[in-house]
């Protein structure tokens, strides 16, 4: 059964039925016309014999037309969620609680508690599965919907884009994680390589990294020019303003980190084998270059930070802690309702009637060593 989801605000998106009950009733009851004769029945009857057929399915232009009044919907929340009392209190909270990096100018949260991997999994198993049914909305209802993960090196945006995706259809929900351009894509528009990738109805992309790379490192590190780094961040804002006309909800999130946490964060990934691909020379040279990060991702949230598609700043020292806040934040973004198929029951087994298999002998298997 269709249940309404809860917005960030604690209230229903949707209004759970009419409340007006008897007393309306009893009303119309009250001042309802006295009963036809039975005769009066007929000419009723030909008027219903004679009404026109049911209407026709709607045309891929009328549910093109409702996929972008949904996300121009989305996008009007967002501005009333960015413009609301809440977030201003917000604000204010953090900014008597918290401190900030003098040199850095990062936000230095104060320490808190350690989450208990209990509550951690209990919360993330319970998230997941209003995963999937976002998920199954997004199929149902047509939408395109594109999540940005951006920050620092070791910040955690992969860790929370595996917990998003590890249970849902890859053929709905794809994870975009674009390498270095090629020769052939260094001539072309820089946001071509990313317009190949955006969803088409009834799928969603999370981008491991996104257009952004050249607001951050490749400004920093000096694989673009000047002209092209400010043309970027002129373009960008309409860039995007342009995808939401098109109908495609985009929600952006960048993963905050210490000095001292990611540093942490490296130490791990070279002495751990398993983990020791992650980290790249490119990483240890930005290490070194930690104030230019942080006064280009400054510059960067201050020209694209807009009211249509705001930057969302997820606290990442504690990993758990910000894959739950990221994972709840996502799922107020986008108002559903539970559209996941019902159980199925398994039909009997096909009857054997005289087939014989071949001998085992003729197969090829795998050595049974565990």
């Amino acid at each position: 059964m269709a249940k309404g989801h809860r917005n960030r605000h604690g209230g229903k998106d949707a209004a759970s039925g009419d409340k007006a009950g008897p007393a309306a009733s009893k009303k119309g009851a009250a001042t309802r016309a006295p009963a036809r004769p039975a005769a009066a029945a007929e000419p009723v009857a030909a008027a219903v014999a004679a009404s026109p057929p049911p209407a026709a399915p709607p045309t891929v232009a009328q549910e093109n037309a409702a996929a972008r009044a949904e996300a121009t919907a989305a996008v009007r929340r967002e501005k009333r969620v960015v413009r609301s009392a809440a977030e201003r209190r917000q604000a204010e909270r953090i900014a008597r609680t918290d401190s900030f990096d003098p040199t850095t100018g990062d936000l230095v949260p104060k320490r808190r508690e350690k989450l208990s991997t209990k509550v951690y999994e209990s919360e993330l198993v319970r998230m997941q599965v209003e995963l999937v049914k976002l998920q199954e909305w997004i199929k149902v209802r047509g939408l395109k919907v594109v999540c940005l993960f951006e920050g620092r090196d070791a910040a955690g945006k992969g860790g929370v884009i595996k917990r998003i995706t590890e249970t849902l259809n890859p053929r709905v929900a794809r994870i975009c994680a674009l390498g270095i351009p090629t020769e052939r894509e260094k001539t072309q528009w820089y946001f071509q390589r990313y317009v190949a990738q955006l969803p088409a109805a009834g799928e969603w992309v999370l981008f491991d990294r996104s257009w952004y790379n050249r607001a951050g490192v490749e400004h920093v590190m000096g694989f673009c020019t000047e002209d092209e780094y400010r043309d970027f961040l002129r373009s960008a804002p309409e860039f995007e303003r342009m995808l939401i006309r098109s109908g495609i909800i985009l929600i952006k999130y960048w993963f905050s980190v210490s000095d001292e946490e990611q540093e942490r964060r490296f130490q791990d990934r070279i002495n751990q084998p398993t983990k020791r691909w992650k980290i790249s020379p490119m990483d240890v040279t930005a290490r070194s270059k930690w104030v230019d990060y942080s006064r280009a991702k400054d510059v960067m949230f201050a020209a694209t930070d807009t009211a249509e598609a705001p930057w969302w700043v997820v606290e990442a020292n504690d990993k758990m802690r910000a894959r739950l806040n990221c994972i709840s934040h996502l799922l107020s973004m986008i108002p559903y309702e539970d559209t996941t198929p019902t159980q199925v029951v398994l039909p009997p087994r096909q009857v054997d009637k005289g087939y014989v298999r071949p001998p085992i002998k003729s197969q090829h298997f795998v050595p049974e060593k565990y």
